[in-house]
C-alpha cells in the first residue's frame, strides 16, 4: 500500500531533523548516500517516496536506525506544526475558499504558524456547525423557544422600533398598505422590485450595493405575504444583523425579522387597544383580530402570543399542525402538555388526535372556527382552531387558553368536549386490545420515509440558500 501524504510528510521531517542535527547540507548528505541534493529536497518535503535502500543509507549516514526514520511521530514541535498546517491547507474546506496556501519557510516563527492554525481550526468548527445534525438544530431551536417563553414571547425593543418606522412612513391606523411598506423601504434607501426569476432557495434577495429588495411577483393572490417578506428584508438592516455565526444565530435572526414584520403589520398600540376592547366585551376572536389588520389567520394567532400575556394577563398556546398532526410551529406558556422528544424539541411531534388541532379536520364546515374544550392531565383547555390547505396539504391553526380564561373568548359556549390522557400510550397511540388481537402479526405497512430524516441541515451562512443561484441572480439584474 502506498504511503499517504501525511506519512511522507512526517518521514521527510524526520530525515531533515536528523540531517540538520548532524550539521549536514542537502548536497553533503546527498554525496554520502549517492543522490543529488535536489532529490533529497523532494523527499524531505514529502514530494517523493524514497526506496528502502536509500533510507538505509540515510540512516547510516546520520547515525540512526531505519526504524527511527519511519516513526509516525513528528521529530519536534516545529515539525508537528508544519505537518498540521500542510494537512489543514490540503483539506476540501480550505480549498473551497480559493485562496493560496501559506508556504512555510525557515523565517516564519512558530507563533505565526500557530495563529494560522487557529484560523483553520475555527474554519473547521464553523463548517461543522453549518452542517449541524438535525438533533443539534432542534436543541438550538428548543433553547430559543424556552428563552422566549420566559419573556412572554415579547421583545419591547423591536415593538418600539416598528412603531417608530411606521410613524415615520405616515401610517396612522388600519391595515398596513403596500404603498406604506414601499415608503418604509425608501426611507431605508431601498427600492422594492417584484420579479419572476427569484432564486428558488430564497424568499427575497437584498442587493446592498444597489439598494434593491427583490420579491416574488406582485400578482400573487392576496399578496398578504409580500408585505411581510419586504418587512423581514428591511428588518435585517434595521436590526444591524451580520452574517450568522452558527445555526442558533440564524434561528434568532429569523425570529427577530418575523417579529418585526408582525409588529409592523399589527402595531402594538393599535393591537392592544383592539384586544383590550374585545376582552372587555368578552368577545376575543382570532378571526376578528385577523380581519382588523388584514393579515393571515396564522399571523394573527401568532401575534396574540406576543401581546395577550404581557398586556392582558392571559396565558395561551399556539399550534400549527399538518393533516397528520405533526407540529410545525408552536408556543405555549399555559402548561399545555405538549409532546416532545429527548432533546425537548416539540416541532415534528404528533399531537393527540383528540385535541382540537386534529379534531377540526373532521368538521364538515371548515369556513368557521372549531371550538372545543379538552380535558388533559394538566387541566382543561379551551381552543379555537381554523383549518386550511396549501400545495403541501392540510394544516390547522390553533389558539387556546386554560379553562378559566375561556370566558374572554367568543366560542366559549361550545358543547364540544374531549378527554386526552396523552402522553399515556393508551389514549390514542396504542390500538384497542381487540384490534391488536385481530391484526398483530398480520399487517405489514410500508412506511412513508421523509428524506430530511437522513439529511444534515443545509450548509452555508444562510442555511438552505444557494449562494451560486443568488449571486447569479443579482449579477443578472445589476446588468439589466
Amino acid at each position: 500500500m502506498a504511503p499517504t501524504s501525511l506519512e511522507l510528510s512526517t518521514l521527510g521531517h524526520r530525515i531533515r531533523h536528523q540531517r540538520v542535527s548532524q550539521h549536514l547540507t542537502l548536497d553533503e548528505l546527498g554525496e554520502l548516500v549517492g543522490v543529488a541534493g535536489s532529490q533529497l529536497s523532494l523527499i524531505e518535503n514529502g514530494k517523493r517516496e524514497p526506496k528502502l535502500s536509500l533510507l538505509q543509507a540515510i540512516a547510516t549516514a546520520t547515525g540512526v536506525e531505519v526504524t527511527d526514520l519511519l516513526s509516525t511521530e513528528p521529530p519536534n514541535r516545529r515539525a508537528a506544526l508544519e505537518i498540521e498546517l500542510a494537512r489543514a491547507q490540503s483539506s476540501s474546506i480550505f480549498r473551497q475558499l480559493g485562496i493560496p496556501a501559506v508556504k512555510v519557510t525557515k523565517g516564519i516563527p512558530d507563533e505565526t504558524i500557530e495563529s494560522i492554525l487557529g484560523l483553520h481550526r475555527e474554519l473547521q468548527r464553523r463548517e461543522r456547525e453549518a452542517i449541524a445534525t438535525p438533533e443539534e438544530a432542534r436543541r438550538a431551536n428548543t433553547e430559543l423557544r424556552l428563552r422566549m417563553r420566559e419573556g412572554d414571547n415579547y421583545l419591547p425593543e423591536i415593538e418600539q422600533l416598528a412603531e417608530k418606522q411606521l410613524k415615520a412612513a405616515g401610517h396612522v391606523s388600519g391595515a398596513l398598505t403596500h404603498r406604506t411598506v414601499s415608503i418604509m423601504a425608501e426611507q431605508l434607501g431601498f427600492e422594492l422590485l417584484y420579479v419572476n426569476d427569484l432564486p428558488h432557495s430564497a424568499r427575497s434577495v437584498t442587493d446592498l450595493e444597489h439598494g434593491r429588495i427583490y420579491l416574488p411577483p406582485a400578482s400573487i393572490p392576496g399578496g398578504h405575504g409580500l408585505r411581510s417578506m419586504a418587512l423581514q428584508a428591511m428588518a435585517h438592516r434595521l436590526l444591524g444583523h451580520q452574517r450568522p455565526t452558527d445555526y442558533a444565530d440564524f434561528l434568532e435572526q429569523r425570529l427577530e425579522i418575523n417579529y418585526f414584520a408582525a409588529c409592523a403589520l399589527m402595531p402594538e398600540t393599535a393591537s392592544v387597544a383592539f384586544l383590550s376592547q374585545a376582552k372587555k366585551d368578552r368577545n376575543l376572536a382570532v378571526e376578528d383580530f385577523r380581519d382588523a389588520f388584514g393579515v393571515t389567520h396564522e399571523a394573527a394567532g401568532m401575534r396574540l402570543t406576543n401581546l395577550l400575556t404581557r398586556h392582558l394577563g392571559i396565558p395561551l398556546h399556539f399550534l400549527r399542525a399538518d393533516g397528520s398532526g405533526a407540529i410545525s410551529r408552536v408556543y405555549e406558556n399555559d402548561d399545555l402538555p405538549l409532546p416532545h422528544d429527548v432533546t425537548g424539541s416539540i416541532e415534528g411531534q404528533i399531537v393527540c388526535r383528540r385535541w382540537s388541532a386534529r379534531a377540526a379536520f373532521s368538521e364538515h364546515n371548515r369556513t368557521t372556527e372549531h371550538y372545543q374544550y379538552t380535558d388533559t392531565p394538566a387541566g382543561t383547555f379551551w381552543c379555537s382552531t381554523q383549518t386550511g390547505s396549501t400545495s403541501d396539504g392540510e394544516f390547522s391553526i390553533t389558539v387556546g387558553v386554560p379553562f378559566d380564561d375561556a370566558k374572554w373568548f367568543r366560542g366559549r359556549e361550545t358543547q364540544k368536549r374531549a378527554t386526552s390522557t396523552c402522553p399515556d400510550e393508551s389514549c390514542c397511540r396504542r390500538p384497542p386490545a381487540d384490534l391488536t388481537a385481530r391484526w398483530q402479526g398480520k399487517a405489514w405497512p410500508s412506511a412513508r420515509v421523509h428524506m430530511q430524516m437522513f439529511s444534515p441541515l443545509p450548509r452555508g451562512a444562510f442555511p438552505g440558500v444557494d449562494d451560486n443561484e443568488v449571486y447569479t441572480f443579482l449579477d443578472r439584474h445589476a446588468q439589466g
